[in-house]
């Protein structure tokens, strides 16, 4: 079945008719146009087709390359919420509402167990680089981030990175108390609408997910492919969307530093990921200052400056046991890369 807009034919597994439109968005007239390469594409999809992938879609200069699969599909974007709250901070920061040196301790942030008085030193600056060093219980962890956690009062305030959920669900709950809005509301308010997301319902798309050893929610987040895909051009374009500024650039410069050194990840920042020296997924090697979202599982939102180009990939996991791994993720990745024009000076392995 031909996939709307497209010039590739070939639509992964469990796509409904209609559901690879990338709604309002421009698209090339095929592949070439671009400068990319409609048989690497292909091959990316191929591969795709044999993995739980439920939608990847592909923006360059701001038109669709690909969009294959549940583009219109809301699925949960797990730890990509994380990078959308980043992004509403920046807006309240640069408004004067939230103050990055204020520590827990003057906000009177606790949790269930009680934190010391060494944890509440830590600031707001502190949690949004996962950099507290408050490892209290939090929940709505992936096996992965459990078993990365350290051992409670291991580390001090702003010492040691670590992936840490109850820094981005104490978050959360920190914005909620110092803007007095609710997330998915002021999402929409402030990001969605400017951006032009077309998918978007606060009242059914968001919800706060209460946790039994933490007083601090998760927040997740349900949507589209071709929702993500904006918020990634919003990035791209330095948070400039429909002619104004809607994320201070300078915010979105700084989120997207490679503040922490992640291992085989690469690096972090304000809540996203950053590709370090070209790390970022195992097998590949990241273009110049890539920057992504993950959601565990294998929800991916990736923008490639260097490229112009935004990627999304999501997977079903409402449906147990669906997964691609980033090992697979950068299987596809590669296959795309190789599709880009070779003038970018994409690094080779």
């Amino acid at each position: 079945m031909a996939l709307p807009h497209s010039p590739l034919v070939q639509s992964i597994p469990a796509g409904a008719p209609g559901e690879a439109d990338p709604g309002g968005w421009p698209c090339w007239e095929n592949p070439e146009a671009a400068g990319w390469s409609t048989a690497s594409l292909q091959a990316a999809l191929d591969l795709a087709s044999g993995l739980d992938s439920a939608a990847l879609l592909v923006v360059v200069k701001g038109r669709v390359l690909l969009s294959a699969g549940r583009v219109a599909a809301r699925f949960n974007t797990h730890s990509i919420r994380k990078s959308l709250l980043s992004a509403l901070i920046g807006i309240h920061v640069e408004a004067g509402r939230i103050d990055l040196d204020a520590t827990l301790g003057e906000l009177g942030i606790d949790d269930k167990q009680g934190l010391t008085e060494k944890e509440k030193l830590a600031t707001i600056y502190d949690l949004l680089c996962a950099r507290s060093g408050v490892y209290h219980p939090s929940g709505y962890e992936s096996p992965w981030m459990l078993s990365i956690k350290p051992a409670r009062h291991s580390a001090g305030p702003g010492t040691t990175w670590c992936y840490n959920n109850w820094d981005f669900n104490a978050l959360g709950s920190i914005f909620r108390q110092l803007t007095g809005a609710d997330i998915f509301s002021d999402f929409v308010a402030r990001i969605g609408t400017p951006c032009g997301l077309q998918d978007f319902r606060p009242e059914q798309d968001g919800s706060y997910v209460e946790l039994p050893e933490s007083h601090h929610p998760a927040y997740p987040f349900r949507m589209t492919a071709r929702d993500l895909a904006r918020v990634g051009q919003l990035f791209l374009d330095g948070g400039r969307a429909g002619g104004k500024q809607v994320v201070p650039r300078n915010w979105v410069r700084s989120s997207v530093l490679p503040l922490s050194d992640a291992g085989p990840r690469g690096a972090y920042g304000y809540m996203w990921w950053v590709a370090r020296e070209g790390a970022m997924f195992p097998g590949v090697v990241m273009p110049p200052r890539a920057y992504a979202a993950f959601g565990t599982r294998g929800h991916k939102l990736l923008v490639l400056p260097t490229l112009d180009a935004v990627v999304v990939h999501r997977v079903d996991t409402d449906q147990a046991g669906t997964a691609v791994s980033n090992l697979q993720f950068g299987r596809i990745l590669s296959r795309l890369l190789d599709a880009a024009p070779r003038e970018n000076g994409i690094p080779t392995a």
